[in-house]
C-alpha cells in the first residue's frame, strides 16, 4: 500500500466553519461510532479552491445498513451502489462507503454467440487499483468493444476509494479528527497546476463510464482548468462512446451544465471536444448562432445574481434556455391523446411534463408584457400553476424591466389585490328576491 500525502492544517485553507454543520454532526457522530469518516470528492476540491460547495458528502468505512442504525433521519437509496442519505430537513447529507475499483468486463469476440458474450462478463471482479489496459480488439472507429460497469457494490479501504475516483482533484479526503487533507493520487499537485487528470489510463476509464468525458469538459469549463493530455487525446478518440451513456442521465447531465451558471462557456467546450454533436445535434449545428449565445449568456447572467441554483430555475426554463433559439416550438393546441413531441434534443429523452411547462411559458409572454392587459385578465394569469416559471422566463429573456416590475407587485399583493374599480363607482349589492303573489305574506 502506497504512504498518502498528508497536508497538515497549517499547509491548507480548509477552516471547519466553512463546513456546513450538518456535515460536521455527521462525520463527528460516525466517528463516535468507531467508524472512519473523511469529507470527500468536490467538496474538498471546492474549500481548496476557495469556492463554496454545492454539497458536503462523506465517505466512510461504515456500511449503509451500520450508517442507518447510527442516525435515525437515514435513507437508503441506489442499486449499483447503496449509498446513505442523512436528512436534515430539506438538506442532504451523502454517506457513501468506501469502495474499490471494479474492473470492465472482459471484451467477448465480435463474432462470438450471445451464450458466450454472457460467460465473458464476471459478476465483479476487484481490484486494488486501476491496472494498465489489457490488449482489447477495436471495433468501428479503432474504438474497443468493452461493456461499462453495471454493478460497483464492491466495498473497500480509503485508498481503494481514492483510486477509482476519476480524476486527482476529485479524489481528495479531509480528516476531520486531524484536520489534514489525505491525498493518494497527487490531486493537490494536479490543484496548484490547475489540471484535470484522470486516474489511470483515460482511455479505460472512459469505457467504463463514458459520461466522464463529458464531465472531464465541465470540469475544464467550470474551474477554468485545462484538460491534461492523455486526457485530451482520449476524449478525441473515444468521444464516440458518449452515445452509449443511459440517456435520462446525459439529460440530467445538461441540466446540471446549464443551471450551473457558466452554461454558454461549457457547451462551447462541448463542441470544440466533439461531444455536443452527440449529445444535441440540433444545437451542434446551431453553434456560431449569435441567438444561442445571447440566450445561454442572459441564463449565466441571471444565475450569477445567486449562491445556489434558485428553485425557481426549473428544467422547463433550462430546456427552452437551449432549444428556443435552435428551433422551433409549435404552441398550436393539440388533443390530448396526440403524443407527437413538440421539439427534440438528439435521442435524448425530454420528459413531456418539461416541453408542456415550456409552451405553457411561451404562450403567457405576449400576455406579460401587454400593458392594456385586463385586471380580470391578470388575476387570471397570477393563479395559473405555471406563472411564476413565465415570470423568471421574462426576467432571464425578457426585455421589459417594466412588465417585470408590474408582475412581481401584482404577486407579491396577491391575486384578489389587483382588482381594477373605477373611480367614483359603487359597487352594487346583491338583490332581494321579491316574495312570488301565491306565497304567504308574513
Amino acid at each position: 500500500m502506497a504512504a498518502p500525502t498528508i497536508v497538515s492544517r497549517a499547509d491548507h485553507p480548509i477552516s471547519r466553519t466553512r463546513i456546513d454543520p450538518d456535515a460536521l454532526r455527521v462525520l463527528y457522530r460516525l466517528r463516535k461510532f468507531n467508524h472512519t469518516a473523511y469529507l470527500v470528492g468536490g467538496g474538498v476540491r471546492d474549500l481548496l479552491l476557495d469556492r463554496k460547495p454545492k454539497d458536503f458528502d462523506i465517505g466512510t468505512s461504515a456500511h449503509p445498513h451500520e450508517v442507518k442504525r447510527i442516525f435515525r433521519n437515514c435513507w437508503i437509496i441506489g442499486r449499483r451502489f447503496r449509498l446513505a442519505h442523512v436528512k436534515f430537513g430539506n438538506k442532504t447529507i451523502e454517506v457513501a462507503t468506501f469502495r474499490r475499483q471494479v474492473e470492465s468486463p472482459a471484451p467477448a469476440p465480435p463474432d462470438a454467440s450471445p451464450a458466450a458474450r454472457s460467460a465473458a462478463v464476471p459478476p465483479e471482479a476487484p481490484a486494488a487499483r486501476p491496472a494498465a489496459p489489457p490488449d482489447v480488439p477495436a471495433a468501428e472507429g479503432g474504438v474497443a468493444r468493452r461493456a461499462p460497469v453495471r454493478r460497483d457494490n464492491t466495498f473497500g479501504t480509503p485508498e481503494e476509494d481514492a483510486f477509482r475516483r476519476d480524476f486527482t482533484i476529485n479524489a481528495l479526503f479531509y480528516d476531520i479528527a486531524t484536520f489534514a487533507i489525505i491525498d493518494y493520487v497527487g490531486g493537490m499537485k494536479d490543484l496548484r497546476r490547475r489540471l484535470i487528470r484522470c486516474i489511470g489510463e483515460p482511455g479505460e476509464r472512459f469505457h467504463e463510464d463514458p459520461v466522464r468525458m463529458l464531465r472531464a469538459v465541465t470540469f475544464g469549463a467550470r474551474l477554468g482548468f485545462r484538460l491534461d493530455a492523455p486526457v485530451r487525446e482520449a476524449i478525441a478518440e473515444h468521444h464516440g462512446l458518449i452515445a452509449q451513456a443511459a440517456p435520462a442521465r446525459l439529460l440530467e447531465e445538461l441540466y446540471k451544465i446549464l443551471r450551473g451558471g457558466l452554461a454558454a462557456r461549457t457547451f462551447g467546450s462541448l463542441s470544440r471536444r466533439g461531444l455536443l454533436q452527440h449529445l444535441a445535434p440540433e444545437v451542434e449545428r446551431r453553434r456560431n448562432s449569435r441567438r444561442l449565445r445571447r440566450s445561454l449568456l442572459a441564463l449565466d447572467a441571471w444565475r450569477a445574481g445567486f449562491d445556489a441554483a434558485p428553485h425557481s430555475l426549473s428544467n422547463a426554463i433550462l430546456l427552452g434556455s437551449l432549444v428556443v433559439p435552435v428551433q422551433e416550438i409549435d404552441l398550436a393546441p393539440r388533443p390530448r391523446e396526440d403524443r407527437t413531441p413538440r421539439l427534440s434534443l438528439g435521442d435524448l429523452p425530454v420528459p413531456r411534463r418539461d416541453i408542456e411547462r415550456l409552451r405553457q411559458i411561451l404562450l403567457l409572454q405576449p400576455r406579460l408584457v401587454d400593458p392594456r392587459l385586463p385586471a380580470r385578465a391578470a388575476r387570471g394569469i397570477l393563479t395559473r400553476e405555471c406563472f411564476p416559471d413565465a415570470l423568471t422566463w421574462l426576467r432571464i429573456h425578457g426585455e421589459d424591466p417594466d412588465a417585470v416590475a408590474r408582475w412581481e407587485d401584482w404577486a407579491a399583493q396577491g391575486p384578489g389585490q389587483s382588482r381594477r374599480r373605477r373611480p367614483g363607482r359603487r359597487r352594487r349589492g346583491r338583490r332581494r328576491r321579491r316574495p312570488r303573489t301565491d306565497e304567504p305574506q308574513p
